[in-house]
C-alpha cells in the first residue's frame, strides 16, 4: 500500500489547490441517482471558495503517490455567524457565546476518494486537522438521513448538539470536545 502522508495549508494554498479539492468532493460522492453532480460540485466550490476568507482558516490534506486523495477544512467560528440559532432544543445559557471567535472550529468538510475509503485515511484527517486547533470545541453538521455518517462520527467522539433548518434540509449539528481524548473506534 502506498503510504499518504498529511499536510498542513494556509488559505493562500488553498485556494491555489481548488481545482483538486473539487475533484475530490466528486469523486467521493460519485454519481447520485436523481442528483446534478455538476450542481452539487459547484455549490462545493462556492462554499470552499467562500469559506477561505473565515478567520483561522486551515486545509489538511491527505497525498499518496503524488495524488490528493483526501482533504478536510475548516476556521474559527464567528460570534456573528449564529450556527447554533434555532436548534431544537434549545441549547444552555452561554452555549452560543463564541468568545470572540475563539471557542468554536467548525469542522466544514472532511471527504476521501472513494478508492481511499475505509482505509482510515478519513479519520486520520479528522484527527490531525483537530489535533492542531487551539479552539476549546469543535462542531460540524451531517444530514440525519446519513445514518452510517452519523454512527461514525459518533465513535471518533462527537456528540449529537440537536436540529436546526437553517439551509436545505433538517441538519444535524455535533459538537466534541477538542481537548478530549480521541476515541478509538
Amino acid at each position: 500500500m502506498t503510504d499518504v502522508t498529511y499536510a498542513r495549508h494556509s488559505a493562500e494554498v488553498a485556494a491555489g489547490l481548488m481545482d483538486e479539492l473539487c475533484k475530490v468532493y466528486a469523486d467521493a460522492y460519485g454519481q447520485v441517482v436523481g442528483e446534478d453532480t455538476m450542481v452539487k460540485a459547484d455549490a462545493f466550490r462556492d462554499r470552499a471558495t467562500g469559506a477561505l476568507g473565515a478567520r483561522n482558516y486551515e486545509l489538511v490534506t491527505a497525498q499518496a503517490g503524488g495524488e490528493l486523495v483526501g482533504f478536510v477544512f475548516g476556521y474559527s467560528l464567528r460570534q456573528d455567524r449564529d450556527w447554533f440559532a434555532g436548534l431544537d432544543p434549545a441549547p444552555e445559557a452561554g452555549f452560543t457565546d463564541e468568545r470572540g471567535g475563539e471557542r468554536t472550529v467548525v469542522l466544514a468538510e472532511i471527504e476521501v476518494r472513494k478508492a481511499w475509503q475505509g482505509r482510515g485515511i478519513g479519520r486520520s484527517l479528522h484527527d490531525t486537522f483537530l489535533g492542531g486547533r487551539h479552539e476549546e470545541r469543535a462542531t460540524l453538521t451531517a444530514n440525519p438521513v446519513a445514518t452510517a455518517t452519523h454512527a461514525l462520527y459518533e465513535g471518533w467522539g462527537w456528540q449529537a448538539g440537536g436540529r436546526h433548518s437553517r439551509s436545505v434540509g433538517c441538519l444535524l449539528p455535533r459538537v466534541r470536545d477538542v481537548r478530549a481524548p480521541v476515541a478509538t473506534t
